[in-house]
């Protein structure tokens, strides 16, 4: 549906995205993360047809936004990280005046406009004047005016960014509930978001691509282990060199805190993809010790974020690594 193939842009001498590709699945809902000036909003407006590459091509449902942009404009609908509102115009005006502009006309016109007040929630400000809404409001009506001709494809930049926190919890609800149909890439640099409505991320850092993944499989990719922690009850050194011992057990560190009634918490790294809570608790119960917590634990996506933000070596899921292969090969 959306496929960029090294894409590179410059303003001037500064490369605010490097020799980008990746590409996009119908009905997938992707995050796009990257602390701010990582080159977000440049792809954003690249994809989008707002902002020509300075090298490399991007398609959007099969049409190239250079050499044949109407028809790919058609298939898409943007919110900007500025929303683009007419203030001194109400919310059912507005959202006529931006329906006729994606040429609708008459009843269709009219449903359409309902139907994105209805999905949006803004039926008791149907005849408000914007300047008068509250940002997370404004914010409704920009995804509004975005899928009012029922686009292909979805860009939403910064979709959350100043709102309340009530109006963060809702704007994502809606977010996620326009997933399936439509294609849609959430460009932000608020961590959770991701891993609360994306089905797939691409980390960008200073113009490029350091991560292509699912959430969950971030961690495991990155680290290269598992990760389990517990509490547990005896003599700390004993413990730890008990632990060490069992196989598939990289390391052991005791952690600063200490846990409730004298247990102490331990953190347990091991081999990926080798199962190791079996073994830990009969060595445990083997030395009579008492064990309060066992868990398995992934990696916070904050811990991977900031990894890869610092890191020189790109991760990449299996699927990304082989279109790139035939990308090479062609």
């Amino acid at each position: 549906m959306i496929e960029l193939d090294s894409i590179t842009k410059y303003y001037g001498n500064y490369p605010a995205v490097t020799d980008i590709s990746f590409r996009v699945e119908k009905g997938e809902i992707l995050g796009f993360l990257g602390p701010n000036g990582a080159g977000k909003s440049t792809t954003m407006k690249i994809i989008t047809g707002f902002v020509p590459p300075t090298e490399g091509t991007c398609s959007v449902a099969g049409s190239d936004i250079l050499t044949d942009s109407l028809a790919a404009r058609r298939h898409i609908g943007y919110l900007p990280e500025t929303v683009p509102l007419y203030t001194d115009m109400t919310v059912s005006d507005y959202l006529e005046f931006m329906g006729r502009i994606r040429e609708l006309k008459g009843q269709h016109l009219h449903k359409r406009v309902d139907e994105v007040v209805q999905i949006c929630r803004l039926e008791e400000y149907f005849d408000t004047f914007i300047s008068k809404l509250s940002k997370g409001f404004r914010q409704r009506v920009g995804i509004a005016q975005s899928i009012i001709h029922e686009p292909d494809v979805l860009i939403l930049d910064e979709p959350t960014i100043g709102i309340d926190p009530i109006q963060v919890v809702e704007t994502r609800e809606l977010i996620k509930n326009l997933g399936g149909e439509t294609t849609l890439i959430v460009s932000t640099h608020i961590l959770p978001e991701v891993s609360m409505i994306c089905e797939r991320v691409i980390i960008i850092h200073e113009g490029q691509i350091v991560a292509v993944d699912k959430p969950e499989n971030l961690a495991t990719r990155l680290r290269g282990t598992e990760r389990v922690e517990l509490d547990v009850k005896g003599p700390t050194r004993e413990i730890v060199t008990a632990l060490e011992k069992v196989p598939g057990v990289e390391s052991v560190n005791r952690k600063t805190n200490i846990s409730e009634k004298g247990y102490s918490s331990f953190e347990i790294e091991a081999e990926r993809g080798i199962e190791i809570r079996t073994d830990l608790a009969t060595s445990i119960v083997k030395n009579k010790w008492d064990l309060l917590r066992l868990e398995a634990v992934g990696m916070s996506l904050e811990e991977i974020f900031l990894r890869l933000t610092t890191s020189e070596d790109p991760i990449q899921d299996e699927e990304s690594m082989r279109v790139g292969e035939v990308s090479d090969s062609e």
